[in-house]
């Protein structure tokens, strides 16, 4: 509802109170401060009358068919124009429809534009007087007051001119939502789906709102969309707490809500599902976002405060904007005009908070990004970038840096050792291990709670001991020199919750013709080591003589990774009775050519959702006894070119949602499809099939992907 403007700015100020009570200089403001939260209580409250939830029920819904009629079937239009009357019926008990109508429109619009303006003084007034002299610092801190004063007298002003409104509609606003269920329930799916959306809180609109405006090709990980969504002040920051766990916590909500779903492709990440989208997309203009995709010729406005351009051709041109976030991703890389434009909009930007670069081949980050000192977050993914800047030292409000997947030389500058509010550091190089080198003394980031991408070597295993602070942790090139050092650090990390370790690959051990990829590079010393505790999600590549003991033992777990292991022994042995596995990958875990029956024996993997199996060797899958895998959702096999059968007891497996066979024996699809294949029967509940490979003879296209619903 539109309350929820309001109380987002709230949080924005108690955000700074946080901050003042760190510099005893600055708690002079702190009495005007708590007088406009207050005055803010005063206008939540007229907000929160019911027919201003009505008036914004009507503004949606109108939004929503004049943006989607022409593609709305007759029985969707039908839906959403008797829900306009209804809204319009209990509007009109108040008086004339169309003067509330606008009464309503013009007083939300000017108190909504008064707490943006607002807003950005606050975080002006942040910038300002970081690193200020004390004198400095009293006369800024003296106009701040000021500002807040008649910040306060200006919405003082505007609920003297609250609209004069007549009778509510009822006193209740419970009371009206229930009469809207009534009417529609259901049978009119679209609009019961509207009013759920419409009694979500406007911080979890606007998480939906910044969903929308993430690619589809290189989709946002819940990890990816806490940190945008922390970043962009869409949480509650209290004393004491995480706000990376209230961003989880939301998305969680909406997932439970049925508002965002996990993608088939890529595990754990999400996409925003129809009609939700559509309604997102349908409160952009008066939420200032804007997304633009690559059929898209509008021309961005200059008020959109967030900008999301999808797709982006060669060219991005046109962008007169002051955003507060932007997200560019592009098809094959910005062209120079399109990075002087980029550069341009990042000098004028500079109350930015979140900047996400996706595939742009970008090989130098612009200057200006060092000047953007409101930044919470960077990201430039999939780019040629070798090096950061010396001036990355400057973000002093940085959160988030992400530079997964960057040059092949990409080293960190000691300038982000100034970075001292950063608490993601992601990294990724696209060559040798995919190691980067991290400057002595990263220990002295204190907020930092992911660290992945590092290398094993030098002396970060001792620096990792004194960081206790973190929670998810990536190592690569993991030796024998420093196993014994590091993994001793990494069992003191008592906060971890994601652990991986990547083996150091030795060079030259790979035949092309063998199917032991890392045969010769063993994690080492593994029998030494022991989980932290909390640890959920764990990924092991490289070799491993035996399946660790201690892993049977880690009930938190609920994602593992087995990445070219090469067991002679049944890795599931120990791991089919973990209590909260959910996702389980063995990815060339087990050279073995035959799985029998005890891989997945009854009452096994009991909270199993997610299975991937990829083995060159396989040959043979016999069984899985019934009763296993009671929660499987999605099976996916992958490169086991020599599998010839698919296990006898898969068609009990009946909550298998998706199945995936990627680059499989063409003798298995034969036998599998619903032309006279003998095995059909084991897969034909499966509501949704996936083939992706070559077959000889046409039945299949060369590399090509068929999907098909109910049966192949």
């Amino acid at each position: 509802m539109a309350v929820s403007f309001v109380t987002l700015f709230q949080w924005r100020l108690n955000s700074v109170l946080l901050l003042l009570d760190n510099e005893i200089l600055l708690l002079g403001v702190k009495d005007q401060i708590l007088s406009l939260v207050s005055k803010l209580d005063e206008v939540g409250s007229y907000l929160g009358d019911p027919l201003f939830w009505t008036l914004h029920a009507r503004e949606m819904a109108g939004s929503f068919l004049t943006l989607y009629e022409p593609k709305l079937e007759k029985k969707g239009k039908d839906q959403m124009v008797s829900f306009i009357r209804k809204l319009d019926e209990v509007t009109g008990v108040a008086g004339d429809v169309e003067r509330i109508r606008g009464c309503y429109k013009t007083w939300v619009s000017e108190i909504r534009g008064t707490l943006r303006e607002a807003d950005d003084y606050v975080d002006n007034f942040v910038m300002k007087v970081y690193g200020q002299t004390e004198q400095d610092q009293k006369e800024s801190t003296a106009e701040f007051g000021s500002e807040i004063e008649n910040i306060k007298s200006r919405v003082s002003e505007i609920m003297n001119r609250t609209p004069q409104l007549g009778a509510s509609p009822s006193p209740v606003l419970e009371d009206i939502q229930q009469f809207f269920r009534s009417k529609f329930d259901e049978r009119t799916p679209l609009v019961s789906c509207m009013l759920s959306y419409m009694n979500l809180p406007y911080d979890l609109k606007l998480s939906l709102l910044f969903c929308c405006a993430f690619r589809r090709v290189y989709r946002k990980t819940k990890g990816d969309l806490v940190r945008v969504l922390v970043a962009a002040g869409l949480t509650q920051e209290k004393s004491g707490e995480l706000m990376e766990d209230k961003a989880q916590e939301n998305i969680e909500r909406l997932v439970d809500l049925g508002m965002l779903e996990e993608e088939v492709s890529i595990w754990d990440s999400f996409s925003v599902p129809s009609p939700y989208y559509e309604f997102s997309l349908s409160v952009m203009k008066a939420e200032d976002f804007f997304i633009s995709t690559a059929n898209s010729d509008s021309i961005i406005p200059p008020t959109a405060r967030h900008v999301s351009i999808l797709e982006a051709a060669n060219t991005i041109t046109g962008m007169n904007i002051l955003p507060h976030s932007l997200f560019v991703s592009a098809k094959d890389g910005l062209s120079k005009a399109s990075s002087d434009c980029l550069r341009n909009v990042l000098h004028n930007a500079k109350l930015l908070r979140v900047l996400d670069l996706e595939n742009t081949n970008l090989k130098n980050l612009p200057d200006e990004v060092g000047q953007l000192v409101n930044l919470r977050y960077l990201g430039v993914t999939h780019s040629r970038l070798n090096e950061l800047p010396q001036s990355i030292g400057n973000l002093r409000n940085l959160q988030t840096l992400d530079i997964f997947f960057s040059g092949f030389e990409v080293e960190l500058s000691n300038g982000v050792l100034n970075l001292t509010q950063l608490r993601h550091l992601k990294m990724c190089r696209p060559m040798n291990d995919g190691e980067v080198t991290v400057p002595q003394g990263i220990s002295r980031l204190r907020n930092l709670q992911t660290l992945e991408g590092i290398y094993a070597g030098g002396d970060i295993a001792e620096e990792l001991g004194i960081m206790t602070q973190l929670r998810s942790l990536e190592v690569r090139r993991v030796s024998e020199d420093h196993a014994d050092e590091l993994y001793f650090s990494v069992m003191k990390l008592t906060r971890l919750q994601n652990l991986s370790l990547f083996v150091e690959r030795e060079r030259g051990s790979y035949d092309s013709s063998s199917s032991l990829e890392y045969e010769n590079s063993i994690l080492p010393c593994l029998e030494s080591f022991s989980p932290p505790p909390l640890l959920q999600t764990l990924e092991l590549e490289g070799r491993l003589i035996e399946m660790p003991l201690w892993l049977g033992s880690m009930e938190n777990l609920t994602t593992l990774r087995l990445c070219y292991s090469h067991l002679s022994e049944n890795p599931t042995t120990i791991l089919q009775f973990l209590p909260n596995l959910k996702y389980l990958q063995m990815a060339e875990a087990y050279k073995g050519r035959r799985m029998e029956k005890e891989f997945f024996r009854a009452g096994g993997f009991s909270k199993l959702e997610y299975l991937y199996i990829s083995s060159r060797n396989l040959v043979e899958w016999k069984q899985i006894e019934e009763g296993a895998l009671p929660c499987l959702k999605q099976l996916s096999i992958n490169y086991c070119y020599e599998l010839m059968v698919l296990p006898e007891g898969l068609q009990h497996v009946i909550t298998l949602q998706i199945l995936d066979l990627w680059d499989v024996h063409e003798d298995l699809i034969r036998r599998l499809s619903p032309n006279g294949g003998p095995e059909n029967y084991k897969i034909k509940h499966i509501p949704l099939v996936t083939y992706r490979g070559y077959m000889s003879h046409g039945f299949w296209g060369n590399f090509t992907c068929f999907v098909c619903s109910k049966a192949l």
